[in-house]
């Protein structure tokens, strides 16, 4: 039997992918918003394909917000575009 692959849905572009090839943007119960490289860190997670035009529309059509559940200061916006470079 074949084990599934999980995919999650990129809040960017909307493509459906394989979870390992995403980045994990996540709200941690402190209300901190980091860059879960790990994909098991606690939290409230959002799942942006590994570029850095994916996390700009993201961002700009609110999708992460939106996931989240909450806003994303900009100097937040601006470090998660310098970890993805």
């Amino acid at each position: 039997m074949q084990k599934k692959i999980p995919l999650r849905k990129c809040v960017g572009c909307g493509e459906m992918k394989e979870k390992k090839e995403m980045i994990r943007v996540l709200k941690t119960p402190e209300d901190e918003i980091i860059l879960d490289t790990t994909g098991r860190a606690n939290g409230r997670g959002a799942y942006i394909c590994n570029n850095s035009d994916c996390l700009k529309k993201a961002i700009k059509n609110k999708g992460l917000e939106r996931s989240l559940k909450s806003q994303i200061p900009e100097e937040v916006s601006i470090r998660l575009q310098k970890e993805l470079g």
